[in-house]
């Protein structure tokens, strides 16, 4: 069976690390990005499962970089998971089309349920 897949978009590094570490004990693949703007062609390499996208990752930043994933046919059906500190998460989660957002600093529990809800086998 192929382990199932999670592309991150995050400039943190320790979060990507983090999130990274806990995901592969996991069984997940993981995947990171420290930029948003070449997206597509990242999900299309990789072909990910699940998307976890920070708001706040440089060049065109998450909700723009989630609006051209959910404006492509091929890739909108991957859900996204929208990580931010930002005070109005679910203002942005929801401009950006995104599926699902979780507030930092999230509790990893709360973020490994979220990826598993999206997971389908």
């Amino acid at each position: 069976m192929s382990k199932k897949k999670i592309l991150i978009f995050d400039d943190d590094k320790v979060i990507l690390e983090v999130i990274t570490i806990i995901f592969e004990e996991g069984g997940y693949e993981v995947e990171i990005s420290e930029t948003s703007h070449d997206i597509i062609q990242k999900v299309s390499q990789f072909q990910p499962d699940v998307i976890l996208m920070d708001n706040w990752i440089p060049n065109i930043g998450g909700v723009e970089a989630t609006k051209l994933l959910k404006s492509n046919e091929e890739f909108k059906k991957i859900p996204v998971i929208y990580i931010t500190a930002n005070s109005d998460i679910t203002a942005l989660a929801e401009s950006a089309q995104a599926d699902d957002y979780i507030a930092k600093p999230f509790n990893l529990d709360d973020l490994e349920e979220k990826v598993a809800k999206y997971m389908k086998d």
